[in-house]
């Protein structure tokens, strides 16, 4: 079999050198070629455009920056027609309705469609250690198995298309929605003078106590948010895609929306390309 990757940036990188680990025989495409440089040295295929990955690739893999993206890229009028027989597993963070959308006009040009968006960042793809969470037949999730294996232990067939796209927005909401809230309390305990370490022995004993509070500790103390591996822009993306779905179920998404305005005053602070953690810079005020 050979994948074609389409999106070699921060985490289709990784991904694509995880691939060539494995022993898959890979052809990468992206925009902007010098982010092809690693796997073109490790002896990947570079693809000259999206179509020559269609063309090349029995099953491709998407990790592109949203659905407009991705329909941009495997939906013009020549790559429509090179897709009968080749199965695209979507792994980009998209909406529920982005994604059965995509599903339907990939189907309707003769391919079939899975998607598979992953939690975790850079250092889980290395250790192939990613939480895969799968929307698809039980027939393509056999099929595609293997492929996924390589990225995540365990990959999880939560239902149809849809199913692991919305479970994958409700995770980055709740990293949204518990980064601010632990934004909020560190800085009020700060301020007050209080030592830090004292606070957090008492939230690590906790019922309410988080890892990610401990992973983002010292980035938010040394106000240090640099080499992320999931910027704030991102964040703000994805929280905006799961007000949009959450009120469109008739979910409240208040929550969700004042997150938002946190991360977009970060952004406003020029920290749009600052590991997420920069919201503590929002909320901490002068």
């Amino acid at each position: 079999m050979k994948i074609g990757i389409l999106g070699t940036g921060l985490m289709g990188q990784p991904m694509a050198l995880k691939l060539l680990e494995s022993n898959y025989d890979i052809i990468a495409y992206n925009r902007t070629t010098a982010k092809l440089d690693p796997i073109k040295a490790a002896g990947g295929a570079i693809a000259s455009s999206p179509v020559e990955v269609l063309q090349e690739a029995d099953c491709l893999i998407t990790m592109l920056t949203n659905a407009e993206a991705i329909r941009e890229t495997l939906l013009s009028d020549a790559a429509k027609a090179k897709w009968t027989g080749k199965t695209l597993i979507q792994m980009a963070t998209i909406a529920p309705s982005e994604s059965q959308t995509l599903q339907h006009d990939i189907e309707a040009a003769g391919g079939a469609y899975l998607e598979a968006p992953v939690l975790g960042s850079i250092p889980q793809v290395k250790t192939g250690e990613l939480l895969v969470m799968v929307g698809a037949t039980p027939s393509l999730f056999e099929q595609c198995l293997p492929v996924l294996k390589v990225f995540g232990k365990e990959p999880v067939l939560l239902g149809e298309v849809g199913s692991g796209s919305a479970v994958k927005l409700a995770m980055n909401q709740l990293i949204g929605s518990l980064t601010a809230a632990f934004a909020g309390s560190l800085a009020m305990v700060h301020q007050q003078g209080i030592d830090i370490e004292a606070f957090m022995e008492i939230v690590r004993q906790s019922a309410l106590y988080a890892p990610t509070f401990d992973k983002k500790l010292s980035r938010m103390m040394a106000g240090n948010y640099e080499n992320p591996n999931f910027p704030s822009k991102h964040l703000l993306k994805d929280m905006n895609l799961f007000s949009r779905e959450a009120e469109a179920m008739g979910i409240d998404a208040q929550l969700s929306q004042a997150v938002s305005q946190v991360v977009e005053q970060a952004i406003a602070q020029g920290l749009a390309d600052s590991d997420y953690s920069a919201l503590f810079e929002a909320v901490k005020g002068g």
